[in-house]
């Protein structure tokens, strides 16, 4: 069949064999906690897919990793979402110092030889707060700097090598914000449980609690003001928006690929549920593309908000249409179709939101910076 064959080719081209173990997992027992899909990517070196080849990494390139992420999202939801989250602290480090990095480097090429996980701690998305607050505490110590708080939730939390987590910047650093990079065995460092929904499980999404975590002073790096227009801050989330996108275009398109395997319908319903996920699919490479041609500044990041809410509407007409061409045996049945329906359409539960960010993409639109919080 062809649809997803593209897709599924690029993975296969960059992290070869992976395909193939995922597919042979049924879908239910890759979505719980425990699951096996996380060793699995870890196994085929999937941790190191955005990290260029001199830093030891697969180097994939942002059109590459699109259809990437959407094959693997086909075959396991939960794992798409979590590995966005570590490929969104990759392309962040990335986007830091490109021409000359220093620690970054250093810390890619780590990630990249040892096919480590690293969860991310940025955004929580709380009502009321910016994305890019930190809700950190940190203090001198006699031996660095002393983090206290938790994030939740937090992908590959019991998977992680490092944890990376935003903070108030350092006194006397030229940012609105730091990150640091913290071993997953550091004293103090800790996991407990927060995800209680069935639906993505499997992303490892719980609470991961600093208390007097200390970590030295070198170790923290500038990523800009928050609450305002910054370039590496822009680029992180160009590069987040586009492959949460894909990772739930591909969980839609499991669905759609089920209405087309079955014949499920007429030829003109299948041909209108590929349309909307095809149609959404054209859209994320459009943006790929440009980021290939350098285009990764403000204005990108803008069109890729735009973009992913159209996706998010795409995928609840291709989802809910698809549901129905399967129909209510196949629903009753099969505990695959309900939840791949309710996990498509998470989409929306991350930030930033489509209510919280109109008025700023409307302030964009008329001609001012977009401005993310």
């Amino acid at each position: 069949m062809n649809f997803l064959k593209r897709e599924r080719a690029a993975l296969d081209t960059l992290l070869p064999g992976l395909d193939a173990a995922l597919a042979a997992i049924p879908l239910l027992e890759m979505e719980r906690p425990g699951n096996p899909s996380i060793a699995a990517f870890r196994r085929f070196g999937g941790p190191g897919l955005l990290i260029p080849t001199r830093f030891r990494g697969r180097g994939a390139s942002a059109l590459q990793a699109v259809r990437a992420q959407r094959a693997i999202a086909s075959r396991a939801p939960s794992l798409a979402v979590a590995t966005t989250m570590h490929h969104f602290t990759i392309a962040s480090l990335m986007e830091i110092s490109p021409d000359d990095p220093g620690l970054e480097g250093e810390l890619l090429t780590s990630i990249g030889e040892g096919n480590l996980y690293v969860a991310s701690g940025f955004a929580e998305g709380r009502a009321g707060q910016s994305i890019q607050t930190s809700s950190l505490r940190i203090a001198k110590g006699p031996a660095g700097i002393v983090l206290n708080g938790s994030k939740k939730p937090c992908s590959l939390s019991k998977s992680m090598d490092l944890f990376t987590v935003s903070t108030p910047p350092l006194e006397g650093m030229d940012a609105g914000l730091a990150a640091v990079i913290i071993p997953a065995d550091t004293p103090g460092l800790a996991c407990r449980p927060f995800w209680n929904s069935p639906i993505l499980a499997g992303a490892e999404s719980d609470e991961v609690v600093l208390n007097d975590v200390c970590v030295p002073e070198e170790a923290f790096l500038p990523l800009g003001g928050s609450g305002r227009s910054n370039a590496v801050q822009d680029r992180g989330f160009l590069w987040f928006e586009l492959l949460i996108a894909a990772s739930y275009l591909g969980i839609a398109s499991a669905l759609v690929e089920r209405v087309l395997l079955r014949q499920r319908g007429s030829e003109g319903e299948r041909v209108e549920v590929a349309t909307e996920v095809e149609g959404a699919m054209s859209s994320l490479e459009g943006i790929a593309r440009g980021m290939l041609a350098g285009e990764r500044g403000n204005d990108e990041l803008a069109r890729m908000l735009l973009v992913r809410y159209a996706v998010q509407d795409a995928i609840a007409r291709a989802t809910s249409r698809s549901v129905d061409l399967l129909g209510g045996m196949a629903f009753i049945q099969s505990p695959e179709v309900s939840y791949l329906l309710a996990a498509s359409r998470a989409l929306s539960l991350h930030p930033p939101s489509r209510s919280t960010t109109g008025k700023r993409l409307n302030a964009y639109l008329a001609g001012d910076p977009l401005v993310i919080d």
